[in-house]
């Protein structure tokens, strides 16, 4: 079976210093998504997404000819007991091959490296992201399951849609809370619920 990447050649690995020069062109590219869909993304700035990279707390895809393809980084929360996998974008001309698949499961196995016993959520309005949410372990959960850290919850001051977080006491938003414990059990869908 032919991986449809390796046509195109995109690669996916951890970013690092060497690949800070994308920070702004990748927050342009999450910024114009957002405002495609009509949907939230909060939105960061270069110095944030630099960050992520030089901490080595982020996945890039890039063309073989060197060109950003995808991206997406890792937050911690409560001290490492709450890990978020934001941020995935993958610029239109590389979508529908697969490519955000690869960088979400790169960032999830980062994320389980780093931080093998914190639980991984994220919040997305997204259909696509949480198919592939499931497929990696995680589940739809009600956002008091989520982290408590009032600076994540602050990070979506930026998206058009934080009104209605707000307005519900964080009880519902349009995104969907998804969440994989390492601690919960997990069930063979073979055998039933």
């Amino acid at each position: 079976m032919n991986d449809p990447l390796v046509e195109v050649g995109v690669d996916v690995f951890h970013a690092d210093a060497s690949h800070v020069h994308f920070a702004e062109e990748i927050c342009e590219t999450i910024f114009i998504a957002a405002q495609q869909r009509g949907t939230g993304i909060a939105r960061r700035t270069p110095e944030y997404i630099t960050t992520k990279m030089t901490e080595g707390k982020a996945i890039i895809a890039l063309t073989h000819d060197k060109r950003l393809a995808g991206f997406c980084y890792i937050e911690t929360w409560e001290h490492g007991r709450y890990v978020a996998n934001s941020g995935l974008i993958v610029k239109p001309e590389y979508r529908k091959q697969n490519l955000a698949r690869r960088i979400k499961k790169a960032a999830f196995e980062l994320s389980r490296q780093r931080y093998p016993e914190a639980k991984l959520f994220g919040i997305t309005t997204s259909a696509a992201v949480m198919k592939i949410n499931s497929e990696l372990g995680y589940r739809a959960v009600h956002f008091s399951e989520l982290t408590t850290d009032e600076a994540f919850w602050s990070g979506c001051k930026s998206c058009p849609n934080y009104d209605i977080l707000e307005r519900t006491k964080r009880a519902m938003c349009l995104c969907t809370g998804m969440l994989a414990d390492p601690a919960a059990p997990t069930v063979d869908p073979q055998e039933g619920a």
